[in-house]
This record gives structure tokens, sequence and C-alpha cells, in this order.
């Protein structure tokens, strides 16, 4: 009988894989970013170091914990913060069946994704999306077993290497906002890649696009909420989840900017010798205080998603709103911490390569204007934690 390994030490492990693969991709990263091909070599290197299948929600003998993923997702984007993307909305996306779907075909779909190394992505919009305000989306048309997936959609990393691809459309017969896997390779699915991207240009981004794509009812994982009142308090986690998924990645680009700089300086390939300029003393314990108090931001709310998503089923009905506060927090912190370091790193080197760092950043926050952020931190300040407020930090 075989001892299984503690869940310590497989954390250990994975972080050392982690490190191991950043290394290696910082190697050529400057290389990467200038080709901004899709990430085919990229997610070769993932899968042969198995970080596909080890970024999988938890179970007693396989599977990364939330804290645990995000450390990982964290050290990949210190390295390359297109590839630390894609393993973000991979690790999310591979939660969608306990977002969507029962435990038993949430159970059996995890387990498939390990054992076949899947690699997943996809977009799936909030209640209050462009989509559902009317604008064109994704329509499902009933057939006899199972529906027809038409329209179009980008998708943000992975767009032509992913094994699985996660979206939700409306069904064209009763209005229900259904969210549906599609293999790769599936008759109908087209991709077209993001071109000239200013950054985050190796995550794979572009548009796919569904002609006819059958849909079995087996790959139909649930239904999507209209709104936070007909939402289960587990499922409002989706949305916050991928954020602050994300905010490891912007964390991670500025540590790994600051890093990357403080290296340059020590070797006497920057502007600046260190140990000569008081200035540069001062410039570098900003941008590091920076970084640690965006670090303890987004652990304090990593540690909050981690409890809430351990609590599954049991979770409280006004706790979502709690997190998706913190989150949004988070996210405001962190996008200004990566925008300001990576920016003001480039004054004290002129190393090639370097400004990738900020690029990365700027493209990675733009997914989200901060002054809505704002609002839905003041609005949750306000009205309290209520479950109606979750929906504001879509």
């Amino acid at each position: 009988m075989t001892t299984a390994v503690p869940s310590d030490a497989r954390r250990r492990a994975l972080l050392r894989t982690a490190r191991d693969v950043a290394d290696d991709l910082a190697a050529d990263a400057i290389a990467r970013d200038h080709a901004g091909r899709p990430p085919a070599d990229e997610t070769a290197r993932l899968r042969e170091a198995g970080l596909p299948a080890a970024l999988t929600p938890p179970r007693p003998d396989r599977g990364a914990d939330w804290r645990t993923g995000c450390a990982v997702i964290r050290e990949i984007a210190t390295a390359d913060g297109s590839v630390g993307e894609l393993l973000a909305r991979h690790y999310v996306h591979t939660w969608s069946g306990r977002f969507y779907a029962a435990g038993p075909r949430a159970t059996a779909l995890e387990e498939e994704s390990v054992r076949e190394q899947w690699l997943w992505t996809g977009a799936v919009n909030g209640p209050d999306s462009e989509e559902d305000a009317g604008r064109p989306g994704l329509r499902l048309r009933p057939r006899t077993s199972g529906y027809v997936l038409d329209g179009r959609r980008p998708v943000d990393t992975a767009l032509a290497v992913a094994d699985q691809l996660v979206v939700d459309a409306a069904c064209s017969a009763t209005g229900d906002v259904l969210v549906v896997r599609i293999p790769a390779g599936t008759r109908g699915l087209a991709f077209e890649p993001a071109r000239d991207r200013l950054g985050q240009r190796v995550a794979g981004a572009g548009e796919a696009v569904f002609d006819g794509v059958a849909v079995p009812p087996g790959q139909v994982l649930g239904r999507r909420p209209y709104d936070e009142e007909s939402a289960t308090p587990f499922t409002e986690l989706a949305e916050p989840a991928l954020r602050l998924a994300l905010c490891h990645v912007g964390l991670g680009i500025a540590e790994g900017a600051l890093v990357e700089a403080r290296d340059l300086s020590r070797s006497g390939r920057a502007h600046r010798l260190p140990g000569e300029d008081p200035d540069l003393f001062l410039a570098y314990g900003e941008l590091a205080s920076a970084a640690q108090t965006a670090t303890a931001v987004v652990e304090r709310a990593t540690e909050l998603m981690a409890r809430a998503l351990d609590a599954g089923a049991r979770l409280d009905g006004e706790e979502p709103a709690a997190v998706a506060a913190l989150v949004a927090t988070a996210e405001t912190v962190t996008s200004k911490a990566a925008l300001h370091i990576t920016a003001r790193v480039l004054e004290f080197a002129d190393a090639p390569g370097l400004d990738r760092f900020w690029r990365n950043a700027r493209v990675l926050t733009s997914q989200r204007p901060a002054v809505h952020r704002l609002r839905s931190i003041g609005e949750h300040y306000l009205n309290g934690p209520h479950r109606a407020v979750a929906a504001a930090f879509r």
C-alpha cells in the first residue's frame, strides 16, 4: 500500500517546481516577449513540470489549495507575467465544476483534468456584462440532445493551446445563461489571435469564434445566476476568485521588476551605483514599501478567500460580499503598486527588456477601471456586508 504524501510536503515540492520553472522562463523571457508568439513552448514547459495537473482544486491526494495555487501563480509571474496570467486563469477555470455543477460531476471532471493534464481557459461574464445588457453575445440553440453554440467571445489567455474552453451563453429557448465546456478541436470552433499587443504578449489572447458548435448535455456545467439574489453564496465567489488570482499576477510582475532592477544596480549596470547614492536608497525604500504593502493586502484577501472556498456549501450568505470587498481593495492597491514600481525602475537602469514589466502591468491592470472598484468598496463600507452588494464588485 502506497503512503500518501503529506499535503505540506506536496506544497513545498510544488513551490520548488514553480521556482525551477520560473528560473527557466526568466532565462529567455526577453526573447519570447519580443517574438510574441502563441504560448506553445511555454505550455510545453508547464506540462513537463506537471503544473496544469497540480493547479486543480484540492483533494486529499491531489490538487492545490487556494493559498498554494496563488503562491505558484505569483512565483511564475515574477519571471513572466504572461505565463503567470495563463496559469491564474487555468487554475480558476478548473474550479468551474465546483462553482456551477453538482458535486459528483465536478469531482469526475477534476479527476479527468488531472489525468489528462488539461490546460483550461475561457471567459465567463458577470450578470452586468455588455452581453447581458442586450449586446450580441454567445447563443445556445436547443436541439434533440444538447445545444448548438454560435457567436464570438474575447479570451485573454491560451486561446490556441488550451484543452478546455469555459464560456457562458444564453439559451434562445429559455433565456437561461448556461456555463459550458468546449474541448479543443471541436468542430466549428476557430480562433483569431490578438496581434501587436502592448504587453502580456505571450499570454495567447484573442477571440474564440463558435460556428454551429455542438454542445452535448455532459458539457453543460450549470446555470449562471442572473443576479446575486439567484446565486448560491459559493457561486458568487467565482468572479472575485479570478480577480484575486490576477492580483497575484500583478504582484509577481512588480516583484520581478524590482528584483531585476536591484540586480542591475548591484552589478554596476545601472545609472547609479549602490552604496554611493542616498537618493537611490530612498527610491528603493519607497518601491520596496509599496510592494510589501500590496503583498500584505493581497495575502489578507487570499486568506479570506481560502476560508470561503473551504466552507463550500456551508458558506454564509453575507460572506461573498465581504470577500469581494477585500478583493477589490487588493486590486486597487496592487494595480497602483505594479504600475508605479514597473515605471519607476526604468529610471534606475537602461537595460534591454526591463520595460516588459511595465507593459505587462499596464495591460493586466487595464482590464477593470479603478473607479469602479473604489465605488464598490465605498458602497460596501456604507451599506454593510449584505449579499446584494456583491454584484457591485463585478
